[in-house]
């Protein structure tokens, strides 16, 4: 049965960046820098942006600023592209606010992490995301990432919320491949299914995965987008032709914890400032030749 969703669901594939929120070196956010990412990645042939999400260093935006990148994103893209909006809190309450700003900017999707630190059973994150899909008329994602958020999004509990209308997708970035193929066994007829693991990712593909939210994409968006490109054709020879050049930036962009070593490298290239948002602070000195010379075996120097 078709549903109002349909079409969001098939726009929803390929090489989707979690793009990186330049900052000025005070810590404020350069939107200069913002726009010229946006187009550069658009150009490359990035299939979808993602506004504020783990990347865009959403746990130290305030809501204020959060809502106001998202409607930047919005504005300057211009429908060029799809914009996901990461608008997840372990707040319910302050995770329907930012969807509904999300909404109200025009955002084409919310991207909702699972709910951090206060550990919800699965119980707790069924009513969660059922509350917030009730509350906003917008298409939404589940995100799940328990290295980060402890929590874990249990397969019978995307089951469920896979029934909800306006729940459109999942993220799924636990890195393990069996269990993605058993999730788009269960509910890929139903809801899209990407990865967010850049190591992974391609693997996943090859079970019926639609694409991957990548880190890596910040820095090598033209490999990522013909990589996912070929695979969503089901020309995997192809796909590892391309991203074999630059999957060992899938390791070496975590060398520090994400965003830190991708800020580094895109400042290295040229592109951003040296912002970053305490409790994070810039890439450790003895990790710069490690990156400097990933980019360069990558193409990208």
């Amino acid at each position: 049965m078709s549903t109002a969703y349909d079409e969001i669901k098939t726009r929803l594939q390929g090489s989707m960046v979690a793009l990186v929120t330049p900052m000025h070196p005070d810590g404020t956010v350069d939107y200069k820098r913002l726009a010229d990412l946006i187009d550069w990645q658009i150009e490359q042939g990035t299939h979808c942006l993602v506004a504020v999400g783990t990347t865009g260093e959403s746990a130290t935006l305030s809501m204020q600023e959060h809502s106001d990148v998202i409607r930047y994103f919005v504005q300057h893209v211009k429908g060029r592209v799809p914009v996901i909006a990461g608008t997840g809190a372990n707040n319910t309450m302050e995770a329907i606010k930012l969807t509904q700003d999300a909404a109200d900017a025009g955002a084409d999707c919310a991207l909702l992490v699972a709910p951090y630190y206060n550990k919800p059973p699965q119980e707790g994150l069924y009513q969660h995301y059922k509350a917030i899909a009730r509350a906003v008329n917008i298409p939404q994602m589940l995100y799940n990432v328990p290295g980060r958020t402890v929590v874990d999004i249990a397969q019978e509990t995307v089951e469920r919320l896979a029934d909800i209308d306006n729940i459109v997708a999942i993220k799924d970035a636990t890195g393990s491949i069996a269990r993605g193929e058993q999730l788009i066994k269960a509910v890929g007829d139903r809801i899209v299914v990407l990865s967010g693991d850049d190591g992974t990712a391609l693997d996943l593909m090859t079970f019926g995965g639609k694409g991957n939210i990548s880190v890596t994409a910040n820095v090598a968006p033209k490999a990522m987008s013909e990589t996912f490109t070929a695979a969503l054709r089901g020309d995997f020879d192809a796909a590892h032709k391309v991203h074999d050049v630059v999957k060992h930036l899938h390791r070496d962009l975590f060398i520090e914890s994400s965003p830190i070593p991708a800020k580094y490298a895109l400042h290295k290239m040229g592109m951003i400032d040296t912002g970053i948002r305490l409790p994070l602070v810039w890439l450790a000195e003895q990790h710069h030749a490690t990156i400097d010379e990933a980019l360069v075996r990558a193409n990208l120097l």
